[in-house]
């Protein structure tokens, strides 16, 4: 058996993701997310991750229910540049971000009008270097950026396009194969 793992063969390329507009409102995404989820618990699709489409039909990000949540709070935006300082354990720049842009002070209490008015273009996660392999990349580079960066799924790039999503969850199961393959016996303890 072959033991080395490339990205172009764990992927899952774009055509076999739900998609959405980058145009679609709040309440559209929050009812393609659960559509899709349903779906892929019924077994009728493969993924329930959802992708985001511009109005030329390219995929130009994805969406979570992580994304929604954080699409509602705007201020986010203002922070992006200190994710790795949170993420890192600084809890105090966590706390001082909270009272200074005064995140989620009142996050619910205008959610319908928010539904209403947000748009997927605003939600979405698009491919930076700390998501995105390229195709041609050895699949080191994605096991770091899953370790490193939490991320379940990165996005799979060939030149500037998104061609795929190289999901942990598959790349956990292609390990497990190569390692089922050199027929180790279980200790006897």
């Amino acid at each position: 058996m072959d033991t080395t793992l490339k990205i172009s063969e764990v992927m899952r390329p774009v055509d076999q993701f739900p998609r959405v507009s980058d145009q679609s409102y709040f309440y559209e995404v929050m009812q393609a997310l659960e559509k899709a989820n349903e779906e892929f618990l019924a077994g009728k699709i493969k993924q329930r991750i959802l992708l985001v489409e511009d109005q030329s039909r390219t995929v130009v990000g994805k969406i979570s229910p992580k994304d929604v949540v954080r699409g509602l709070e705007p201020q986010y935006d203002k922070i992006d540049s200190f994710k790795d300082d949170i993420r890192y354990g600084l809890p105090q720049i966590v706390e001082t971000m909270k009272r200074d842009y005064m995140l989620w002070q009142e996050p619910l209490s205008d959610l319908c009008r928010k539904a209403g008015e947000i748009k997927a273009e605003r939600m979405i996660a698009k491919p930076g270097p700390l998501q995105s392999v390229k195709i041609t990349d050895r699949m080191d580079s994605a096991f770091h950026l899953f370790v490193t960066t939490g991320h379940d799924s990165l996005f799979v790039m060939k030149d500037d396009n998104i061609v795929g999503l190289l999901r942990f969850s598959d790349v956990y199961t292609a390990i497990c194969k190569v390692v089922q393959a050199c027929g180790l016996k279980p200790s006897q303890a």
